[in-house]
C-alpha cells in the first residue's frame, strides 16, 4: 500500500468503525493527564500559590506528570505501557502549552500555541489511525520518532525562536501575523486527518510498492480535490508552525525543504500508483492536481 494513495477498503471491511482498545487507552491517558495537570495548576497560579516567576508555573505540572508516570508504570505493562506513556507525555505537553499561553510573558505565548499544535498533531496521528486503520497501528503511529531530520528541524525552530526572544523580543510581538500560522496549522490538520479517514484501511504511514488484490482507486471525498491530501495537509501544517513562531529563517527553510521532500516522494509514489492502476490513474491525474504548488507528480508523456 502507498501512504496517502487514493483507495478504498477491501470488500467486507467498510462497515461502521470504532476505536480500538489501544486507541481508547491512548485517549484516556492523553485527556486524563492533561486534565490532572491543568485542574490543580490553574487555581494555584491564579491565587499566588507559586512564586511570581513564570518559569515556576512548570514546577507543579512536572511533579504531577512524574506521579502520573509512576501510576502508569505500576498499572500497565509491555505494549500498553508504551502506548500510555507516549499519550500521557503528549497530554502533558498540551497542558503545559496551555499554561504558557495563559501565564507566560507575551513574547512566549506564541510558543504555547505552537506547543498545542505540535502535541495535538502527534497524538491525533495515533488516534486517527486507531480509528481508521487499526490493523496498521503501532508505536510509530505517534510519529514521535519520524526521522533524525524531523527532530533536527524542530530543534532548529526552538533555537531560532529562543534567540529572537532574547535579542529581539519586540519582533515576536509584531502585529498578529502569527495568526496566519494558526489558520494554516488548522487547515493542514483538517486536510490531513480527512485524508486518513477517507483512505481508511488503505492508509499507512509508509509507502509500499506492491499492489494487493483488494486495492481500488477512489476519487471521492477530499481526493476529488487533490491527489495527495495527506501531504498537502502536512506541508501547510509544517509551514504554519513556523509562522506561529514568527521564525523568518525557519519559515524559508521549512517551506523549501518540505517542498523538495514532497516533490520527490510524490514522484516516486505516483510511479507505483501508475503501475497499480494504469489508465485509471492517468485519467485521475488529468482531472485532479496533486494539491501542492508547482508539483505535478510522475506524468506519462
Amino acid at each position: 500500500m502507498c501512504a496517502n494513495s487514493p483507495r478504498v477498503p477491501a470488500p467486507g471491511t467498510g462497515g461502521p468503525r470504532s476505536l480500538c482498545a489501544e486507541g481508547r487507552l491512548s485517549l484516556y491517558c492523553f485527556v486524563i493527564t492533561a486534565a490532572l495537570i491543568l485542574i490543580p495548576s490553574v487555581p494555584q497560579i491564579l491565587y499566588g500559590m507559586v512564586p511570581q516567576v513564570w518559569g515556576a508555573v512548570l514546577w507543579g505540572p512536572v511533579l504531577y506528570y512524574a506521579l502520573i508516570n509512576m501510576i502508569i508504570r505500576f498499572v500497565l505493562r509491555n505494549h500498553d505501557y508504551q502506548v500510555a506513556i507516549r499519550a500521557s507525555f503528549l497530554g502533558f505537553a498540551m497542558a503545559v502549552s496551555v499554561l504558557v499561553i495563559c501565564f507566560a510573558p507575551t513574547e512566549w505565548q506564541q510558543f504555547g500555541v505552537y506547543g498545542c499544535f505540535m502535541s495535538f498533531f502527534h497524538y491525533s496521528e495515533f488516534l486517527v489511525i486507531a480509528y481508521a486503520n487499526p490493523r496498521t497501528l503501532s508505536l510509530d503511529s505517534f510519529m514521535l520518532n519520524h526521522s533524525v531530520h524531523y527532530g533536527l528541524a524542530a530543534a532548529a525552530s526552538w533555537i531560532e525562536f529562543s534567540l529572537e526572544v532574547y535579542f529581539l523580543p519586540e519582533f515576536k510581538r509584531f502585529g498578529y501575523i502569527w495568526l496566519a500560522g494558526v489558520v494554516l496549522c488548522f487547515f493542514g490538520e483538517v486536510v490531513r486527518k480527512a485524508a486518513i479517514i477517507t483512505a481508511g484501511r488503505s492508509f499507512t504511514h509508509l509507502v509500499q510498492n506492491e499492489k494487493h488484490s483488494d486495492h481500488k482507486l477512489i476519487t471521492s471525498g477530499i481526493y476529488a480535490y487533490c491527489r495527495h491530501p495527506s501531504y498537502v495537509g502536512w506541508f501547510w501544517w509544517s509551514v504554519g508552525t513556523q509562522i506561529v513562531l514568527l521564525n523568518p529563517i525557519c519559515i524559508c527553510i521549512y517551506t523549501l525543504v518540505s517542498w523538495l521532500f514532497f516533490h520527490d516522494r510524490i514522484y516516486v509514489e505516483e510511479y507505483s500508483l501508475l503501475n497499480f492502476f494504469q489508465s485509471d490513474y492517468v485519467r485521475y491525474q488529468k482531472r485532479v492536481p496533486t494539491g501542492l504548488p508547482f508539483i505535478r507528480g510522475y506524468l506519462l508523456d
